[in-house]
């Protein structure tokens, strides 16, 4: 908590200025494109590695960066909410999922989400299930970190399905009007992934791949 009064003094000294316009616009109201739903990590820095501003972004954050289907939307109607917000009032032309290496609701899915001595947590990681069901069922004998990451980015693929489930969500899709995407964030390497729905295959965003990547995108 110190180190977190220290920075907005800091803030308040040395860098207020230099955004004081930038806040004053979006006071008159925020017009954000994306939907950024992301893991609470607080590693899951996406200032810093997408390079975005304030007002770029509309997040959504919880374990996990899941979101629970439409036929279970009563469990959490708060992200649902924010959700329809979005895409109602907001008008955002994309959705982001954004999970990461590391995770630790995915560790707690592969190590067995019936030994949490959490109850809400082990409730709602519950949405997760078929991505490491999914992941195993694949043949691969994989282990530890390895296992962990794989079911991490089919948990993004799988949170992305659970978003199609919402009438609106697939309709904003079918006509044009909303882009799906998925991004996975490598903690030690720094390194960013992209995917799509349709593809499910993850690619490094760098110079090479990056390009094509955005020659892709609609807007």
């Amino acid at each position: 908590m110190k180190k977190l009064i220290k920075g907005i003094i800091d803030f308040h000294q040395n860098r207020r200025d230099k955004v004081k316009e930038t806040f004053a616009q979006l006071a008159l109201g925020q017009n954000p494109d994306c939907l950024f739903i992301a893991c609470s990590d607080s590693r899951v820095a996406v200032n810093v590695f997408a390079s975005t501003d304030p007002g770029d972004l509309f997040v959504i954050r919880n374990a996990g960066n899941i979101v629970n289907p439409s036929h279970d939307s009563s469990s959490d109607e708060s992200e649902v909410a924010a959700i329809e917000f979005a895409l109602e009032k907001l008008k955002v032309a994309h959705i982001v999922v954004c999970g990461h290496s590391d995770c630790g609701a995915m560790t707690a899915l592969c190590q067995g989400r019936d030994k949490l001595e959490m109850p809400y947590l082990k409730q709602w990681l519950r949405h997760g299930d078929e991505a490491l069901k999914r992941v195993r069922a694949g043949g691969k004998k994989l282990g530890g970190a390895e296992e962990i990451n794989e079911v991490s980015k089919q948990n993004v693929l799988l949170q992305l399905e659970h978003l199609k489930s919402y009438p609106r969500v697939a309709e904003l899709v079918k006509s044009g009007k909303l882009e799906m995407h998925g991004l996975w964030f490598d903690i030690q390497n720094t390194d960013v992934y992209y995917v799509t729905p349709e593809e499910k295959a993850f690619r490094i965003i760098d110079n090479v791949e990056g390009p094509k990547i955005l020659a892709k995108l609609k807007s």
